[in-house]
């Protein structure tokens, strides 16, 4: 799409206001998502990144049929984009935060968070400096196959695809749900005397997993589409209330596409490391010198703002108006005995999202809506790294999972 530079501009801060008030409002973070799941089976922020995914992947997917679109994300994959993604997600639960929750947070007034931020950037830093070394020893061995996405894969239109992989994702979340309401199976041999419970055998068990899991979903979806309508309060009493998670990840997912359309997948991390960059060649460093920022941040060595940075600038700017119109702003101190955890989640969160190409935005949002190859397995590695991250943790008192 062509626009002007103005109204490229304008674009860059709508998207990014509106990023920094959905995710401020509905306090939607990555980490909550998947670590109060596996701490507490608590579904209120994963249903808002599942609808999030689905919805962005059904827009995109008919975008890029009809040619509305910047082209695929696809870094080189292999087992490096899953340790990558491992190590970034030990990170963004270590310091309380995934990327877009850090910073949303920071524009609510959490000093915590802009000290992970400042450590995100000495990963970002560290990384540059050794980028040379981390090429030939990490990517090139251990990310050897050539970028792809699955909608390459296929000789049909991608919308066909992109509404095959939602149909496949809402099956496999309804199993997940829905195996949790079925009677556990008993011990021993069961009895098929008249009266006695029936048993359900191996093959019929997934089958009614995922119908539980449908009628569920579909209940759930009723009581959201219901909540609007039966919610009596003033618009500015909503305005200034908590949102709904899903609402949050369908908005997001909208605002998103007209990013897709004019500039490209969505993406966090890497227009940080753009800023750390530029900051420190802004405090005399020869950045240009450099080559992760010389040629591959920046391109032809010129060290400027870009339309990106600038979208990633006003996300915090757009979650501190939110935060300031809802009542929700004000500065808070960290815990000194939990310093720690901004420090060294930080430089694992910075350091790991260019091992794995990108962050949460990137891979499990982004890059999963355009099913590039290289997110499912950094995703996963995030995934998994919330995992074990969330069970050291949580060592005293026990996960549901």
């Amino acid at each position: 799409m062509s626009l002007s530079p103005t109204a490229y501009l304008a674009v860059s801060l709508f998207v990014g206001l509106s990023f920094g008030v959905f995710l401020q409002k509905a306090r939607f973070c990555f980490v909550s998502a998947f670590r109060d799941f596996v701490a507490f089976k608590d579904t209120r922020v994963l249903k808002g990144v599942l609808a999030g995914v689905f919805v962005m992947t059904l827009f995109w997917s008919a975008q890029m049929a009809t040619g509305y679109f910047r082209g695929f994300w696809t870094p080189a994959w292999g087992i490096g984009s899953f340790i990558g993604g491992f190590v970034f997600g030990l990170g963004m639960t270590m310091a309380g935060g995934c990327a877009s929750g850090t910073l949303y947070r920071a524009g609510q007034g959490y000093v915590q968070f802009w000290i992970t931020l400042l450590f995100m950037g000495v990963g970002y830093v560290i990384f540059a400096l050794f980028f040379s070394t981390f090429r030939a020893y990490y990517f090139e061995p251990l990310n050897p196959a050539p970028g792809t996405s699955l909608y390459l894969a296929f000789p049909w239109s991608p919308a066909i695809t992109g509404a095959a992989f939602v149909a496949v994702g809402v099956l496999a979340y309804a199993f997940v749900v829905g195996r949790t309401q079925l009677p556990d199976e008993p011990a021993g041999p069961s009895s098929t005397t008249t009266g006695e419970r029936a048993q359900l055998t191996v093959a019929a068990r997934p089958v009614r997993a995922v119908t539980a899991g449908l009628v569920s979903l579909v209940a759930g979806i009723r009581q959201y589409l219901r909540s609007f309508a039966t919610d009596d309060r003033p618009v500015a009493a909503r305005l200034k209330g908590t949102w709904d998670a899903r609402t949050a990840g369908i908005g997001m997912a909208l605002v998103a596409s007209l990013w897709f359309w004019v500039h490209g997948h969505w993406a966090i991390t890497g227009s940080e490391a753009r800023w750390a960059g530029y900051l420190l060649g802004g405090a005399g460093v020869d950045v240009q010198s450099i080559e992760y920022w010389g040629s591959v941040l920046f391109h032809e060595g010129d060290i400027t703002i870009t339309i990106d940075m600038l979208m990633i600038a006003s996300l915090v700017v757009g979650s501190f108006l939110a935060a300031w119109f809802s009542g929700d702003f004000r500065l808070r101190m960290p815990k000194l005995n939990r310093l720690h955890n901004p420090i060294v989640g930080g430089l694992l969160m910075g350091f790991g999202s260019r091992l794995a190409a990108g962050c949460n935005i990137a891979n499990l949002f982004s890059g999963v809506a355009l099913l590039s190859v290289h997110s499912f397995l950094a995703g996963a590695g995030i995934i998994v790294g919330v995992y074990v991250m969330t069970r050291w943790l949580y060592r005293e008192v026990g996960c549901a999972l």
